[in-house]
């Protein structure tokens, strides 16, 4: 649902997102993207908590110092969805994957991912 503002001298269209920045930007494979996101930012939030260097969070993930600084800078092209969860393992997470039937409301089934 679009809605006009006027600034003086500009109109704006302004158009509420659909939640997925990816998607409303018509990339591909927007939904990967954006679970490839929110587990890295879950990633990168326990690495801040445990307030671990780059190159002591390599030694705990398992992985290169180059690595983790893609991770932290949020360059997701080397990294599968599948990876960024075994990283989350290496940092005591449980994963838990839940599949159930979209609801009749929504047009289009969707993946989510919620840190706890």
């Amino acid at each position: 649902m679009a809605r006009m503002i006027t600034n003086k001298d500009t109109a704006a269209e302004i158009t509420r997102g659909s939640g997925n920045v990816f998607a409303d930007l018509g990339m591909p494979d927007a939904e990967e993207r954006q679970t490839k996101l929110r587990l890295a930012h879950a990633l990168n939030a326990l690495i801040d908590r445990a307030r671990l260097s780059q190159a002591a969070a390599a030694v705990r993930l398992g992985i290169n110092q180059p690595k983790v600084s893609a991770l932290r800078n949020y360059k997701l092209e080397g990294f599968s969805v599948e990876r960024l969860m075994t990283l989350l393992t290496a940092l005591d997470q449980d994963i838990e994957i839940v599949i159930r039937k979209k609801p009749r409301s929504r047009a289009a089934a969707r993946i989510s991912v919620v840190a706890a």
